[in-house]
């Protein structure tokens, strides 16, 4: 169980990490898929801010911080359902895999830092 809580909250902090930079520096993709979907790429900033802050708080939860690392978890797949309802109702689902591999990871390591 030790190796699994941090496997995937290591993946999970790391992909929130570079999709948090990806979102500051306005990355093409990023600012397609946000397009796409009708998020204004002023927003870009601010989704970048959660997903950097998710990274941030699950680290500290892999420190031994649980109650932030619990808060962090949630917060992002609350995140990336948003993003899942986003595409669903802008009817994008070319790229809809994207969301759902955010979701899995955090709906994983919410459940393993509460396990912990």
């Amino acid at each position: 169980m030790q190796v699994a809580f941090i496997a995937v909250t290591l993946v999970a902090i790391v992909i929130n990490a570079a999709e948090s930079v990806a979102n500051f520096a306005r990355i093409p993709f990023v600012k397609a898929n946000a397009a796409a979907v009708g998020v204004p790429e002023s927003w870009l900033p601010g989704l970048g801010l959660a997903k950097g802050a998710g990274a941030l708080g699950l680290a500290a939860g892999l420190a031994g911080l649980q109650p932030v690392g619990v808060a962090a978890a949630a917060g992002l797949v609350l995140f990336f359902v948003c993003a899942l309802v986003a595409h669903i109702r802008a009817k994008v689902y070319y790229n809809i895999a994207g969301p759902i591999f955010f979701l899995v990871f955090s709906i994983a390591a919410l459940a393993l830092m509460i396990a912990h």
